[in-house]
């Protein structure tokens, strides 16, 4: 089986300060992997290199057989690759249920023309798509949250929101940054319940993690990054116990 994302010696510079060295890495369709290190270590560097926010110095960057290497965001997104943030980006004016109809990719509605032209298309997508969000809400058990402000809601809930707009998006490949940071233990549970069940749908996640226990009750596969490069790659107890990660990392 091919892999969904297939990253190939890509190297990011910033003034001279290595970012990714020459960094290979293939991700299974269908998988959880998650990349653990120390801050500067060149995560969310590589997030940003893979959705298109960053140009990338060299290398290649393939995602379903397409080279995304030098391709725009909008298109990457197009393409089937979501992201969540560190800092979330929610407009928290709104509600829960309108974040999540403003995630889907080509509204009929987005168009004017279409608004006066074709409205019983424009309508019948939009009952569609609100009929699609409550049913997402109600897969992430949040359904009771769809009409409250954003803003109302705890770091925690507001975390699952961002999940939900990701998955709205219809995205294949989801790369999450920092998922489970700073929120309370009981939804890290929900969080990491959802995630475990989207590979049997046909999704593909990529996670940053700095909460270790939760990167290995999780994943497939744990990726150990240090100063750009990979340093140690295997399923969880075998990266737990290499002994540059426990050197550089986890002690």
């Amino acid at each position: 089986m091919k892999p969904a994302l297939n990253i190939k010696s890509v190297n990011k510079k910033f003034d001279g300060t290595v970012a990714l060295d020459d960094f290979s890495l293939e991700i299974p369709q269908n998988s959880i992997t998650g990349i653990i290190g120390p801050n500067g270590a060149g995560k969310t560097t590589l997030f940003n290199v893979i959705t298109g926010f960053l140009p990338l110095d060299s290398g290649k960057i393939i995602y379903n057989g397409k080279n995304l290497s030098r391709m725009p965001s909008y298109k990457i997104a197009r393409a089937g690759i979501a992201r969540t943030f560190q800092q979330l980006r929610l407009i928290t004016r709104m509600t829960v249920l309108d974040n999540i109809l403003l995630s889907f990719q080509n509204q009929a509605g987005e168009y004017l023309k279409n608004t006066f032209l074709f409205p019983g298309r424009v309508k019948k997508q939009e009952r569609k798509n609100r009929e699609k969000a409550n049913e997402l809400l109600a897969f992430m058990g949040i359904e009771e949250k769809a009409g409250d402000l954003v803003e109302d809601l705890s770091y925690g809930q507001q975390k699952m929101i961002s999940l939900a707009c990701c998955l709205a998006s219809g995205a294949d490949l989801l790369l999450l940054d920092e998922p489970v940071a700073g929120i309370n233990p009981s939804m890290i549970e929900k969080i990491l319940m959802v995630i475990k069940k989207l590979p049997e749908a046909g999704k593909t996640f990529v996670i940053i993690e700095h909460n270790i226990e939760a990167v290995m009750r999780v994943c497939d596969r744990v990726i150990f990054m240090d100063e750009g490069k990979k340093i140690a790659e295997g399923d969880p107890e075998s990266v737990r116990h290499d002994p540059a990660v426990i050197e550089a990392y986890l002690e």
